[in-house]
């Protein structure tokens, strides 16, 4: 336990990155539980929803970065790159994916209800629909990340 708060304290970068993820995963369960009406101990570490726990850890981790390294730095303008490449997959490929995985859920929904002899093969096969972020979500994403990045204490 000792080792890895001395890691933490000593990566200030590495520390308000985790920092952000785990308020934003908090807030997903949080709102999840808020829409839905039952809680789903699953959002606390699953993929998708509101806000983007991908975008608020590389936008705090690039912010902490050009606070402590400089904005001139090289590593500022690699955590800057690697957020933008992060924001971009969340809202495209994996966006999309989510949404072809709800589609062919309701083909095998609808398969199931047809074909009685092949539904236990088809039951096993939901696919996992929330898995990228709508554009809003990385936006809200992006705002916590940023207030994490400037209020952590840099030294």
């Amino acid at each position: 336990m000792q080792l890895i708060q001395n890691i933490l304290s000593a990566n200030q970068i590495l520390t308000a990155s985790l920092l952000s993820w785990f308020v934003a995963q908090v807030l997903k369960t949080i709102i999840n539980f808020i829409l839905l009406g039952k809680f789903q101990l699953e959002r606390m570490w699953g993929d998708g929803g509101m806000p983007s726990a991908h975008s608020a850890t590389v936008c705090a981790m690039a912010i902490v970065t050009g606070r402590s390294a400089g904005v001139s730095s090289p590593i500022f303008a690699v955590a800057c790159v690697v957020a933008i490449i992060t924001m971009h997959d969340a809202m495209g490929v994996r966006h999309e994916t989510g949404e072809q995985a709800k589609v062919l859920n309701q083909m095998i929904a609808q398969w199931i209800d047809v074909s009685e002899k092949n539904a236990p093969f088809l039951q096993n096969m939901h696919l996992k629909e929330m898995v990228g972020h709508t554009p809003l979500q990385v936006v809200a994403g992006v705002l916590l990340g940023s207030l994490v990045g400037f209020l952590f204490p840099v030294v």
